[in-house]
């Protein structure tokens, strides 16, 4: 077929500038049962916190790994509503590295900001975090809210680089226990743990704050929610992933966190808390938090705990096997035609 006239974008230049800083966060909800029931108003709340309270210029970049069509399609109508930047949509679930990988590839800023879908973003979130990687030297990541234990998961080398500063700057490194309470009970209802186990987990670690450049920050980082600059997180992908592809469905962020400190890159957190772990439930002081910043939630508060005998068979062990048996086995007939 002949072509008739000429392309009207030939000889033109581009008028768009990346943003600095990519937002990007990897979605993941399969149903809505079990686990996941409530997993769309924690997913979409943390993408409206995003939305609400970053100032800043940045890309926000969603890559669902192979979400239900309720997931995938209230994401398509963020994007026509122009909420979401960059959105990637794959039919099936390639795993969290292979997905992070594919992020760091697209993603248009020479920072990812890269978040779990069950993370609410502070107001100045964004502000924090880049004053940290601005004013420390040679970063590798930094996270938004504290958790004591990884202060004993890959940080030797930023604790390294500690003692060196401290000989020479020794007013601006504090030690102890310096972190609230309350983050610590945070902590614990977010992430499913009991006081023993949590106890158990940071027996012998002390929090330190360091200052650098007029900013103070805590040792430790984590990936749950984490800023790093691009180039690190290819560097340290493309050194996992040596055929270019991992088989497993979850796992090895702990190995990226030790491999990330083995390098020496430093690892930190905003000594104000920029970030609320939410779980997979929205409790009614996040609902709260998320009205004071304007935003609507679909759930207010958790549930109250049920009563009556099968409450009380559910709580206990054996019944609650059996249960989950009979779950896993009606959720497996549910979605045989799909196999």
């Amino acid at each position: 077929m002949p072509r008739i006239g000429t392309n009207p974008s030939r000889g033109k230049k581009l008028d768009f500038d990346p943003p600095r800083v990519t937002v990007a966060v990897l979605v993941y909800e399969p149903n809505e049962a079990g686990y996941f029931q409530h997993r769309s108003q924690v997913t979409l709340l943390t993408l409206q916190s995003i939305l609400a309270n970053t100032q800043r210029p940045y890309e926000l970049l969603v890559f669902d790994n192979g979400s239900c069509p309720e997931m995938v399609s209230a994401l398509k109508a963020m994007q026509a509503a122009g909420q979401i930047d960059t959105l990637i949509l794959s039919r099936h679930n390639i795993g969290k590295l292979n997905a992070l990988w594919r992020i760091a590839q697209v993603a248009q800023g020479e920072l990812i900001a890269y978040s779990d879908d069950d993370v609410y973003h502070l107001k100045g979130w964004l502000e924090e975090e880049l004053k940290v990687l601005d004013s420390f030297p040679n970063v590798g990541a930094v996270t938004g809210f504290y958790i004591k234990q990884r202060v004993g998961m890959s940080s030797e080398k930023t604790l390294q680089w500690v003692k060196g500063y401290e000989l020479t700057n020794p007013n601006l490194v504090e030690r102890g226990n310096l972190i609230l309470p309350k983050w610590e009970e945070e902590y614990k209802v977010n992430s499913g743990r009991d006081d023993a186990r949590y106890q158990s987990e940071i027996a012998g670690l002390e929090d330190v704050v360091v200052t650098c450049g007029g900013v103070k920050a805590f040792v430790s980082a984590h990936h749950f929610e984490v800023m790093l600059p691009k180039k690190v997180m290819t560097e340290i992908l493309s050194e996992m992933q040596v055929e270019g592809w991992s088989d497993q469905l979850m796992g090895r962020m702990v190995e990226f966190d030790d491999r990330m400190d083995a390098k020496g890159y430093l690892r930190l957190t905003t000594y104000k808390q920029t970030m609320r772990l939410l779980g997979n439930v929205i409790d009614a002081e996040v609902a709260a938090l998320a009205k004071a910043d304007d935003i609507e939630t679909a759930s207010a508060s958790q549930k109250k705990q049920p009563k009556g005998l099968l409450a009380r068979l559910a709580r206990h062990p054996k019944a609650r096997n059996l249960l989950q048996g009979i779950i896993n086995r009606l959720y497996g007939l549910l979605h045989q035609e799909g196999r």
